[in-house]
This record gives structure tokens, C-alpha cells and sequence, in this order.
């Protein structure tokens, strides 16, 4: 007998209508330009219970219909810890409702190439190969690759093949750590 709570095949729960939660396990995730956007609310909202089950929430994009979260731990992410958080999170967006109309819930790791959004993100990942991008030009340039020695009062800082850049934390557009093998 099929579990109605645990739906078979892809993965999609369609309890409520206009609210089907899909999960998946991606090793690698790659996202479009610009999609990241302020989502400070749903953040603040869907983090404890995330929390709760022992995850970090990296981040939260809404893009087009589908509201995508990252999530990780020290020990990885697998596709069942996906379905959890699925599971826990559509039960606060069901009684929160803070999307109007039919979207697509998806959980899923955050990839190699992880996305850095918090000031701690920053801080943690010093030392890491890192590809920036600013919302607007610094000397010419937007887009900054190299390594990354942390935050500085509030400033990130890159070193690059052309030399040490602070970045301004909130003119940063996109950060992104770069695989290395």
C-alpha cells in the first residue's frame, strides 16, 4: 500500500494544491544568472525548522513558480534527508501560505559549487577558490576568481593572479565556490 505522506516516483507530493514538493540530490547544481534573490523572509521562516533536523539552510531562491532550498551538513546530504526537509518545510509553508498560487517545492544539496551568501559563508570558506560577481563594475571589472581570504570589516576579500581585492559585501551580485580536483 502507498504511503500517501511518502509518494512513489519522482518524488512529488501534491497534497495541497498549488504547493507540490519535489527533492533531489544533486552533486553539482547550476543555477542562473540573477536567480538568487532577497528571500530574507522565507529564510528567516523556514530556518529553525530546517534547523531543527540537523541542517544548515544555505540558501533560499525563488525562481520562476519553483522555490528552491539548499541545504547541508557536515556530513553531507543524501535524498532522503531532502524528503525530510521537504516533508517539514511544507507543513510551516502550508500553514504560513507566504507564496501566493500554484509553485514547486524542491530541496537539494548545494553542490560543489556552493553558493556563498551569509557574511559567515565568507568567513568559513577563507582559503577556498571562490568566482565573484558584482552588481556593478570595480575598476573595470565585475567578475573576480581566486582565493578567498575572508571577510574584512565587512568587506570580502579576494586574491587574484592581478592582486588582493576588497569587496563590498552588499555589491556582491553572485558568489560561488570553485571545485577544485
Amino acid at each position: 500500500m502507498r504511503n500517501p505522506r511518502r509518494p512513489q516516483g519522482a518524488g512529488v507530493n501534491t497534497k495541497k494544491v498549488g504547493h507540490r514538493p519535489t527533492f533531489a540530490f544533486l552533486g553539482r547544481v547550476t543555477v542562473p544568472p540573477d536567480r538568487f534573490m532577497d528571500t530574507g523572509g522565507l529564510t528567516k521562516m523556514l530556518e529553525p525548522s530546517v534547523n531543527a533536523l540537523g541542517f544548515e539552510l544555505v540558501a533560499v531562491e525563488m525562481a520562476g513558480m519553483t522555490l528552491r532550498l539548499y541545504i547541508d551538513s557536515p556530513e553531507g546530504v543524501t535524498v532522503d534527508d531532502c524528503a525530510d526537509v521537504s516533508h517539514q518545510v511544507s507543513a510551516v509553508l502550508d500553514v504560513e501560505d507566504p507564496i501566493r498560487g500554484e509553485y514547486t517545492l524542491e530541496v537539494s544539496s548545494p553542490g560543489l559549487d556552493r553558493p556563498l551568501v551569509k557574511p559567515e559563508d565568507f568567513e568559513r570558506f577563507a582559503g577556498e577558490r571562490v568566482k565573484v560577481k558584482l552588481h556593478r563594475a570595480l575598476d573595470g571589472r565585475k567578475n573576480f576568481v581566486g582565493r578567498l581570504a575572508g571577510l574584512k570589516d565587512g568587506r570580502v576579500v579576494v586574491e587574484t593572479d592581478e592582486g588582493r581585492f576588497e569587496l563590498e559585501l552588499d555589491q556582491i551580485d553572485r558568489a560561488r565556490l570553485v571545485p577544485e580536483f
